[in-house]
């Protein structure tokens, strides 16, 4: 081991490290990983006998909630949570781990993401990739052939974090699936309803809808001459398209993955086209297209779903976009995905932990909902390989927290962390009993109550805590009060005050709190 010296040595330079990474603002990550490093070495210098040295931090990739961020989820789930239920569905939940064979397979290039467990006792188990295969083996498990459900829970991805863009390893998803044998595009129809519910809803700005089809897209590579078992390779290099140029996708298709040029130069006329109904009929009437029996099934049910997106009122926001590819193999049929259409509009806070740095201005989130048809999932489940048709819609949670903390953030309104809608407080010294008493009365009436737990504690003090926490109302109890069977009612806000008996107490709290 190292001599004192030699350690106390490396513990400087390994300071300048850190230091110089926090004045060239250095990703949160970079910064963990050095400030780890150096308090490894201190360990190594000792301190208290016997003491063990911790390294206080997340693990890289995810982060804790502090009680305004969760008052912010919160509000966001009830929204989504409530669109799901006004759509008449159930909710389910599965397991958090599934065996690996389970998840191996089902992702194309993603699944280099999934994170394996180590062997517990017989069986090799992997975390959740998403809440999609799960779905899929629990209907087959079951031997569900239709079901409406949504399903909120944690997914995990050994995915580089991005954390200022609300890319995590740990996060939450929030799927909507119909399962069922029913006529073509009137479900996937109201999966578009909803995701146009749930962001006009949430106020995060403007946004589009881009809907393709995976039948058109193959059509279109066999068409332009894309070898058979090229498609899912090229089709995971045309979904980088909203985040590369076409000249980087080119290149990629071309000298990576061996596509001719000529074939990549017909695929480029394709994906750049944008439009709605009009262009599923211009397709349908290509020359080449029309060759392809595939993407004239897909044209004529875009059509179709067109048609009833008119009638939901949706198609102000919704564009067939040929470039729009997802990556995932198990889509069969419609795809889709929601985009914000502009830009944040003030810095997303890297907020997480404690840390307070600012990602730079006007950072795109990218898709906030994506989700597609995957009519044969459940078949890879069955043992007799029998089909549920599948489609469905998966939020993208932790990006639609990171814009709306930026709101409360920029905004001057505070958050409230609590739901209390009354405290009850004593403007005399020795009154505990009666405080406590008329608590607990509150409290079984269903009434969101608190107590300051002194003894004596000053009329000031406790209407600061009210000014401080967003309590509308303040109970009072005095000497005078007690004989005369009344209770002190005291909005925050206005100051004013007035006298309510104790037997009408509880409903004049629930009338004046009754729209907060």
């Amino acid at each position: 081991m190292a001599d004192k010296a030699q350690i106390q040595e490396a513990i400087k330079t390994q300071g300048e490290v850190v230091r110089k990474l926090k004045t060239e603002k250095a990703s949160k990550e970079q910064i963990d990983e050095e400030v780890a490093k150096l308090l490894e070495l201190k360990a190594q210098l000792g301190g208290d006998e016997g003491k063990h040295q911790f390294t206080l931090k997340t693990a890289k990739g995810t982060r804790d909630y502090n009680p305004k961020q969760m008052a912010i989820r919160e509000k966001v789930f009830n929204t989504i949570i409530s669109c799901f239920k006004r759509h008449g569905a159930e909710t389910i939940d599965t397991l958090v781990f599934e065996l690996k064979e389970t998840l191996t397979g089902k992702y194309g290039e993603d699944s280099k993401l999934i994170y394996d467990l180590k062997d517990q006792g017989g069986e090799l188990l992997s975390l959740r990739y998403d809440l999609t295969v799960p779905f899929a083996r629990y209907l087959a498990m079951n031997k569900v052939t239709n079901i409406k459900r949504y399903h909120i829970a944690k997914v995990y991805r050994r995915d580089n974090p991005a954390m200022t863009r609300g890319r995590y390893r740990e996060f939450y998803q929030c799927d909507f699936d119909i399962a069922g044998q029913y006529d073509p595009m009137i479900p996937d129809a109201e999966c578009l309803k909803i995701v146009h519910e749930i962001l006009s809803e949430l106020e995060l700005g403007d946004f589009r809808i881009k809907v393709n089809d995976r039948r058109i897209l193959d059509g279109m590579f066999a068409v332009c001459g894309v070898p058979d078992d090229k498609f899912r390779t090229i089709c995971s290099t045309v979904d980088k398209l909203d985040k590369m140029s076409w000249e980087d996708v080119r290149s990629e298709m071309v000298k990576e993955k061996g596509l001719s040029e000529e074939a990549a130069d017909q695929i480029g006329q394709y994906v750049s086209l944008q439009g709605g109904m009009d262009l599923a009929e211009r397709l349908l009437q290509d020359a080449k297209m029309s060759q392809s029996k595939q993407a004239c099934a897909g044209l004529t049910d875009m059509k179709q779903l067109f048609s009833y997106l008119q009638l939901f009122q949706v198609t102000d926001k919704v564009v067939f976009d040929l470039s729009l590819a997802r990556g995932l193999d198990y889509y069969t049929g419609v795809i889709y995905e929601a985009i914000l259409t502009q830009t944040s509009p003030v810095p997303i806070a890297a907020a997480q932990n404690g840390v307070g740095e600012k990602a730079e201005e006007g950072v795109s989130v990218g898709s906030v909902a994506g989700g597609g048809r995957y009519d044969g999932l459940v078949g890879m489940f069955d043992p007799k390989g029998r089909k549920v048709p599948c489609v469905g819609v998966s939020i993208g949670i932790e990006r639609v927290f990171s814009i709306m903390e930026q709101k409360a953030e920029a905004s001057a309104e505070k958050v409230r962390t609590t739901e209390t809608q009354v405290m009850v407080a004593s403007a005399q010294k020795n009154l505990l009993e009666e405080r406590l008493r008329l608590t607990a009365e509150l409290w079984n009436a269903g009434i969101k109550a608190e107590v300051m737990y002194k003894k004596n504690p000053k009329l000031l003090s406790q209407l600061q805590h009210c000014e401080d926490t967003g309590i509308p109302l303040v109970a009072i109890l005095g000497e005078q009060e007690l004989k005369d069977g009344v209770v002190k009612l005291r909005t925050v806000n206005s100051r004013e005050e007035v006298d309510v008996s104790r037997a009408e107490l509880v409903e004049e709290i629930k009338r004046r709190t009754s729209d907060v």
